[in-house]
Parts: structure tokens; sequence; C-alpha cells
């Protein structure tokens, strides 16, 4: 049987579109209701009515790395729906092609800051204002560049290694009451991820084993299997959607 999570509430950051949207769809879908965030306000005000409307999903705007929008995001989740029992890093930057030697200190640690620093700080504030107390669980995005190399994208994929480890250090730090795991997809047909198959898309595929890139309900499923009850005696892990591409060698 599907999960519900009927009665629960979830934050789900990066939300407007792509991977963080469908993870909001599908447990809206579910009986959730959520708070949706992203930088813009525009796109996250028509997610919030594709999701049914207020009654259904809030949206906050501002950047994940930042302590205000943190704190507000957080603080509007309590006040519109109560409680907040999961929470899914999902925002996710990448500004740079090339090397690592070629990547500049200022666009490193603007990466680390978001990819890692701030699903660190969204773990803390939910804590504070609610697991802490009554428990929960939390699921970090993170990707198969994360567990090998990822040429051209490599001071991303030192950002989705260093969230894995932080997912496994954070499990053991919350348990037994909050859960903290991962998903790890490879190229989901996303705007994010275009520059990876736009225009060689069927070149991409051949090395997925599936025959296909991935999709946002894909990574969307199993966030919310993760999240669930179902999942309740999982923490500290990550769980590789791929479509079988690691079998391999490609991307």
């Amino acid at each position: 049987m599907t999960p519900s999570f009927k009665g629960r509430v979830a934050l789900v950051t990066g939300a407007s579109r792509g991977i963080g949207l469908g993870i909001a769809r599908e447990l809206v879908e579910r009986g959730a209701k959520v708070c949706i965030t992203a930088r813009s306000p525009e796109p996250l005000a028509e997610a919030v009515r594709e999701l049914g409307g207020p009654d259904h999903a809030i949206a906050v705007a501002g950047k994940s790395d930042d302590d205000a929008h943190q704190e507000e995001a957080v603080a509007r989740t309590l006040e519109a729906f109560g409680r907040l029992d999961h929470l899914v890093n999902n925002t996710g930057i990448n500004p740079v092609y090339g090397p690592v030697l070629e990547t500049s200190p200022e666009a490193a640690a603007k990466i680390l800051a978001v990819n890692v620093l701030a699903p660190l700080a969204w773990t803390r504030r939910a804590h504070a204002a609610w697991m802490g107390e009554h428990g929960g669980s939390v699921v970090n995005v993170a990707s198969i560049a994360g567990i090998r190399a990822s040429s051209g994208i490599g001071m991303y994929g030192v950002s989705k290694a260093a969230l894995i480890r932080l997912t496994m250090e954070l499990a053991a730090d919350l348990g037994p009451d909050i859960r903290v795991n991962a998903v790890a997809p490879a190229v989901v047909k996303t705007k994010f991820a275009e520059a990876l198959y736009e225009g060689r898309e069927e070149k991409v595929i051949r090395a997925y084993p599936l025959g296909r890139l991935g999709l946002p309900e894909d990574i969307a499923g199993a966030v919310a299997f993760l999240l669930s009850e179902d999942a309740g005696w999982i923490t500290g892990q990550t769980l590789v959607v791929d479509g079988g591409v690691t079998l391999g060698g490609g991307l």
C-alpha cells in the first residue's frame, strides 16, 4: 500500500520546479501539507496553485543559504500548519563547469554553502522548532556525482559527497526519534540538468540499462518512501536512483 502522509507536514527546499516540485506534489497527493521554498516568488506562487492552493501548500521565497530565510520558512510552516514532520533538503547549485583546479575559491565556497552547509542549517532549525521534541524524518537530495568522479562538475560532486557523509553523521546524532537519509539521482530531465543531455539525449541514455533518463516523479517516489514509516528502520543510508547507470561508466 502507498504510505499516507495525512496529518503530516513537510518543508521542501528548492521546490518551485523540477525534482523539488515533484517531491512536493507526491507528498500532497498522499495527504501532506507542504511549505515550498525557492528564490523567485512568481514560480513559487504558480507551484502553490498547482499543488492545490493554500489549504495544501504555502511558499516562502528566499536564498536557501540565508539564515533569515530559513528562520522565516520554518516559522511560517508552523504558523500555517502547526507542525513540521518532514524536511527535504533539495536545493542545490552548480554554477561552474570545468576541472576542480579551475574552480575559483569563491565559487567553491558558494557551492559548499548551498549544497552542504545550508542542509545542515535547515536540519538544525527543523530540529529546534519541532522535530527535536516530536520526532520526524529528513531526506537530503544528493547525486551520483557524490559517489564517483564526475568530470566537469567535480566541485558539485565534492559537495554531494559531503552531503552524503553529512547524512550519515546526522543520522547517528539524531536517532532514535529522527531519521536522516539521502537519495542520489543520476541525470533527471529538469531545467537544472539540461546541459548534461540537451541535444544528445539518445546518446546519453545508451549508458542507462533502463533505457531512459530520470523524471522528477522517479525521485519523488523514493523520497516519499524514505520519509514514510515504511522506512522506519532505515537511517543514514543513501538510495541510488539512477536507472542503472552506475552499473557501467556513463553519466
